[in-house]
């Protein structure tokens, strides 16, 4: 008989997990609260409590190639770097192209997840849900449950001491929409994240004064780097990854900073943080340290007290005439509706092995997807964490012992406290190639290099030194998909073709003897260090 599976939400990460079940012969019901799918890549004016939202012009900071599912690639023709509408789109192309909607029950809520009463033989699930024109309640029995529903959820509201004498407005990020209303405006952003930065951004063009307060500062980095080309296609591959592991971490972060200076002083800007690169999740945003140098945002330290329309920083500085505050403090995440003895998230901590499973039920029928914050994209390691769950679900793949899978989650968490700065916001970090690989190795479709290699080096070579696109793991293994090596070469032409909007000549470039030469000095480094 086929399992049944609920599906909770429809963003970037329910739509995938309904065609991995789809793929592995499952059958799938997603339940999703609103009206719509994508998540917080539908724009909409209204603002929902729970719902976050993009902004209305936001602009991915991941490349096309990089943000993909696996087997799907975005259309040449969109930009590298997407509008939200454009990635809205291609959700929408994807759940019609693959006739995902079916499964869908929009507008019904989820309750509340429970373990049925002979879940230790089963593995089922009880699932009460509401319809929300109604408010007619249904419960129900699931064989596995896939949890979609993100870590952008309560918003995470700062206490400033005289809030309650400010006269001025206080907004926070998730329900700032566009800059309409604050036009002439002396206004304050508090946070340095990607929110933040694009907000303050955002204002500076029509705003009086743009303040942006930022605790500890931040180094950051452009979404097109060397040669105009998207930073995550140049920066995100295996011999990067290599290095990361291989070269101590002291050197990687000196050669981080000389890298990030070059571009404007951070010291200079007052950006500069106590810590190095490496021990903050980066702020991406190209055009702050612009807005910064003609004046339009000035960047303070943190706020000590709110007046009736001042606001006085710990440095004791203060400015007045203070109209508008907005606290990109981002969010705490946790799942109210499923039982606290399944999980239960605290100061955004979360134990579950690759940031999926619950390691002590005695049936693992229950994921949770897309609960990391990742170093590059969202949307294939969600994709491939669902690969993974669908498969264990069916029964085809066995997760390791309980102990191997504390012993896991143990070491990241050692890992991620040696290497950040001590936030919320660094708790479920992970880095895109690294993490990809060691979900690819449980799923079984990890790539041989050694024995790739021999029986098709131009491939090995490609994979090794080029990005690592998400169709590198449908390669080899469980889910192979045909076109994946097409995918794989035909990247870079995809990449550079919404760019070629007049004729020019174009000089043929060969990378074939570079990647040679590249490849002995890698198998000298890891022969020394290994």
């Amino acid at each position: 008989m086929t399992k049944r599976i609920a599906v909770i939400g429809s963003g970037a990460s329910g739509l995938t997990a309904i065609k991995c079940c789809l793929d592995e012969k499952l059958e799938p019901v997603c339940f999703e609260r609103t009206d719509y799918i994508g998540g917080l890549w539908h724009y909409s004016d209204e603002v929902r409590d729970g719902q976050s939202c993009v902004m209305k012009s936001t602009c991915i900071n991941t490349s096309k190639e990089m943000m993909c599912y696996s087997d799907y690639p975005i259309p040449k023709e969109y930009p590298i770097f997407m509008h939200n509408t454009q990635v809205w789109e291609y959700f929408n192309q994807y759940a019609t192209d693959f006739n995902l909607r079916k499964y869908i029950r929009f507008e019904t809520e989820v309750l509340s997840v429970k373990r049925s009463a002979d879940f230790d033989e089963t593995g089922r699930w009880d699932i009460q849900v509401k319809d929300v024109k109604t408010g007619k309640t249904e419960d129900l029995v699931f064989d596995g449950v896939l949890v979609c529903t993100g870590h952008h959820a309560d918003k995470n509201e700062p206490v400033f001491s005289g809030m309650d004498e400010f006269e001025g407005k206080i907004v926070h990020s998730h329900d700032y929409r566009h800059y309409a209303g604050y036009e002439g405006k002396r206004v304050i952003v508090v946070g340095i994240g990607n929110s933040g930065g694009d907000a303050a951004v955002e204002l500076s063009r029509v705003a009086s004064q743009v303040f942006l307060s930022t605790r500890r500062g931040s180094w950051v980095l452009n979404r097109v780097s060397d040669n105009g080309l998207p930073v995550d296609m140049i920066k995100f591959n295996r011999v990067a990854a290599l290095m990361q592991r291989i070269v101590p971490t002291s050197i990687l972060n000196g050669f981080l900073k000389r890298v990030l200076n070059s571009r404007f002083d951070h010291a200079a800007y007052s950006m500069k943080p106590d810590h190095p690169p490496l021990s903050q999740h980066p702020t991406v945003n190209d055009e702050l340290p612009n807005r910064i140098i003609c004046g339009s945002v000035k960047v303070k330290t943190d706020i000590k007290r709110l007046t009736k329309n001042s606001v006085e920083f710990v440095d004791g500085t203060k400015e007045d005439n203070i109209d508008a505050i907005i606290t990109a403090t981002g969010y705490k995440f946790g799942f109210p509706f499923v039982d606290k003895s399944v999980i239960d998230v605290k100061d955004n901590r979360v134990q579950l092995f690759k940031y999926m499973f619950p390691p002590d039920l005695k049936k693992h029928t229950i994921a949770f997807i897309g609960c990391f914050q990742p170093v590059g994209a969202l949307m294939p390691i969600s994709e491939l964490q669902c690969r993974i769950a669908t498969r264990v679900f069916k029964g085809d793949l066995q997760l390791p012992s309980n102990e191997d899978m504390w012993k896991d989650i143990r070491d990241k968490e050692v890992r991620l406290s040696k290497r950040y700065v001590k936030s919320t916001r660094h708790t479920i970090q992970v880095d895109y190639c690294p993490f990809m690989d060691e979900l690819a190795e449980l799923n079984g479709c990890k790539i041989d290099f050694f024995r790739l290699f021999k029986s098709d080096p131009k491939l090995a070579l490609t994979c090794f030194f080029g990005p690592v696109t998400p169709y590198q793991y449908r390669l080899f293994g469980p889910g192979k998909w045909p076109k994946a090596k097409e995918a794989v070469y035909t990247a870079w032409e995809r990449t550079f073709y919404p760019l070629r909007t007049r004729p020019v000549k174009m000089e043929e470039k060969s990378y074939m003897m570079l990647y040679f030469m590249l490849a002995v000095i890698v198998l000298l480094l890891a022969y020394i260090f290994f």
